[in-house]
């Protein structure tokens, strides 16, 4: 049970993690956003393959490659909104 509630808390914590990066890179973001979102979607991909095969550390791999997802797609989320009040604005 604690196991779950670590893992459910390390996948919650990916979404302030993207925040606190998108605040801080925000030049790196403009020509990372779309490798970002590859590096995503890989993560994600990865994440199914080993959830269906016979690999010993399954759940703790699943769990960073999701973090990983999260943590990306939230950066780029956040890019995103950031450039559209950008564009509103002008």
């Amino acid at each position: 049970m604690i196991k779950e509630l670590l893992y459910l808390l390390i996948l919650i914590l990916g979404f302030p993690t993207g925040l606190i990066l998108a605040k801080l890179c925000k030049d790196e973001i403009k020509n990372w956003r779309k490798r970002m979102t590859i590096i995503s979607v890989i993560c994600l991909i990865i994440a199914l393959v080993i959830g269906f095969s016979d690999f010993i550390y399954k759940i703790p791999v699943i769990i960073a490659l999701i973090f990983i997802a999260i943590t990306d797609l939230t950066i780029v989320w956040k890019s995103y909104i950031k450039y559209i009040k950008n564009t509103k604005k002008k």
